[in-house]
């Protein structure tokens, strides 16, 4: 049977069954654990149980060499880069493990990097505990973190603090970046595959199927890539905002607080900022209300876009600068 390079449109195919399948089995486990130990131990573990249920799913299909129920509902198989070949079993289980357990264990240690570095910039108050956070300290990954930022100065910790929040947003775009690049080359669906140098070929349908479609995944790709260069250009000019207002109130923050403390002591009144627990300078508000320094909830919505009294989720570019606020 003649074997020809698999088009976008099978992979895509593939790749979404393969998701239905694992989503049901994710869920069924969840179930079963949720039946079993109660709801507690569910939000404890419900990340832990759809890593295993990923696992299990590619284990029983990829790594003993036979396809998954995604490619064999297009009729594609796997072959290496020489496409002469199935992939080794070293490919294979490489590729499982880029695609379930790396992801994860990114995922967990910038969470708990996050969580650990907040704490510490909070000067160790109380955090509510995030179900998000799994096994707490009882993780390796959690002990070992939390001895590495003990060794941190305050500078190290707050440049620390940066990177992850750099790198929480810059992860999303470069699997966005990835998907646009399938879409017009379209050879690797998944970053997984395309480190671990997975193709596709398929057998069956007609000879120019594929063919007639890729040009419309073409014109999607450079869509895609267009709109992620815009999300990456409004993405810096707001940092780029932020930091001309931050230098701005910087420059004018010595020409208020004596005035205002003045003005205080006369009234009798003394507003505080909850951030800092000094005089509020530059008072600024949040949508739900609350007054903080303008340096100090913008430096906090650098890592946390919400309200750190009350929790409530907000966009930067909705705090309101009040202009000449005498309370």
């Amino acid at each position: 049977m003649a074997l020809a390079e698999a088009g976008p449109a099978r992979v895509v195919r593939s790749g979404q069954k393969d998701e239905l399948y694992r989503s049901g089995l994710r869920s069924a486990a969840g179930s079963a654990l949720h039946g079993l130990a109660g709801a507690k131990k569910w939000l404890e573990w419900r990340r832990e149980i759809e890593l295993l249920s990923d696992v299990a799913y590619f284990v029983l299909t990829t790594l003993s060499g036979y396809q998954t129920l995604g490619e064999e509902y297009v009729n594609i198989v796997q072959v290496d880069s020489t496409k002469k070949r199935v992939p080794s079993f070293l490919r294979r289980a490489v590729f499982i493990s880029l695609h379930t357990v790396v992801p994860y264990y990114l995922e967990k240690g910038l969470l708990h990097l996050e969580h650990e570095l907040q704490l510490e910039a909070d000067g160790a108050r109380t955090l509510q505990s995030n179900p998000a956070l799994g096994l707490s300290c009882r993780t390796l990954i959690r002990n070992w973190i939390q001895r590495q930022v003990r060794e941190l100065t305050d500078q190290q910790k707050k440049t620390a603090l940066q990177i992850v929040y750099i790198l929480k947003q810059s992860i999303p775009l470069l699997h966005r970046l990835h998907l646009a690049v399938f879409y017009i080359h379209g050879t690797f669906y998944h970053l997984s595959k395309r480190i671990a140098g997975i193709r596709y070929l398929r057998f069956g349908g007609l000879q120019g199927e594929d063919q007639n479609i890729r040009s419309s995944y073409k014109f999607l790709g450079i869509i895609s890539l267009f709109h992620l260069l815009l999300t990456i250009g409004v993405q810096m000019y707001s940092f780029k905002q932020k930091q001309r207002a931050r230098q701005e109130w910087k420059l004018h923050r010595s020409l208020a607080p004596q005035k205002n403390m003045t003005k205080e002591k006369a009234t009798g009144r003394h507003s505080r900022c909850t951030l800092c627990l000094e005089e509020r300078r530059h008072t600024t508000a949040t949508p739900c209300g609350h007054l903080f320094c303008w340096e100090c909830i913008t430096e906090w919505c650098n890592t946390r876009t919400e309200c750190p009294l009350c929790r409530e989720k907000f966009h930067p570019q909705k705090l309101i600068y009040l202009r000449h606020y005498q309370m």
